[in-house]
């Protein structure tokens, strides 16, 4: 049989560079797919209403969702308004939020990363903390903003890994030490959700879909940050190029 690299496709950002609309992809997780996961990398511009979805991702093996700096407009999940200044994305979720059920129900691998693990949540019907840190008996989240990005991205403490789960199997350990670069936070886990892993103070840091036929599993921290120095994000990325290989081979 013949066999090819998988193609993963990863939802960009739209964001104002000056007066002018872009489409934005961080390279780290680029560079995370590429090289971690062995695969193709595929921008996919966020344009909404703009895309026949299922058309779209017919053409893919996996799909990557990124952290952004901009955070999931709340009316989507029922939340109260933002504060002012609250950078939002509107095109990225009017373009993720109605990919993220196509892509499971598909039996397509995905893998969502600090944003995109608060999309999958809300795409699944749960909701979110706007500001964690202001929640009695939550910890702060959030880095830094001042600090040198190998601060804001150092580790910042540990997970404890649900016995049995998908990453407890990819560790090999009950727990992990990760970074810390959000404010959001799940409030309600979404429906068919199983979680996989939380932070001491009983945020939930990761899920997985349960009875998802191929890799579905989200993350709260960067494991795409120096992912090649992480033994654990390197199994992470490898695990979800293996599934997109194996889509991939279904469709040559």
């Amino acid at each position: 049989m013949l066999s090819r690299k998988p193609l993963i496709g990863i939802p960009a950002d739209r964001r104002l560079l000056g007066e002018h609309p872009f489409h934005c992809v961080g390279e780290k997780y680029i560079r995370a797919v590429v090289e971690g996961a062995d695969a193709h990398a595929v921008l996919i511009p966020s344009l909404g209403e703009g895309f026949n979805l299922r058309e779209l991702l017919a053409h893919f093996d996996g799909i990557l969702l990124t952290g952004s700096p901009s955070n999931v407009e709340p009316h989507h999940y029922g939340g109260p308004p933002s504060e002012p200044g609250t950078l939002h994305d509107a095109h990225r979720d009017a373009t993720t939020l109605p990919m993220i059920p196509l892509v499971v129900e598909a039996g397509m691998p995905v893998l969502a990363i600090c944003r995109g693990f608060q999309e999958m949540n809300v795409a699944f019907g749960g909701t979110l903390w706007q500001k964690l840190h202001e929640v009695p008996g939550f910890n702060v989240h959030h880095e830094d903003p001042n600090a040198p990005l190998d601060e804001q991205y150092g580790p910042a403490h540990i997970v404890e890994l649900t016995p049995g789960g998908v990453l407890h199997e990819l560790a090999g350990t009950s727990t992990l030490m990760v970074n810390s670069l959000h404010s959001q936070g799940v409030r309600e886990l979404g429906r068919d959700l199983e979680i996989e892993a939380r932070a001491p103070d009983g945020v939930i840091e990761a899920f997985r879909v349960r009875h998802a036929r191929s890799f579905a599993l989200a993350v709260q921290w960067h494991p795409e940050w120096k992912f090649q120095d992480n033994p654990f994000s390197r199994a992470l990325f490898a695990a979800f190029g293996a599934a997109a290989r194996q889509r991939a081979m279904r469709r040559v």
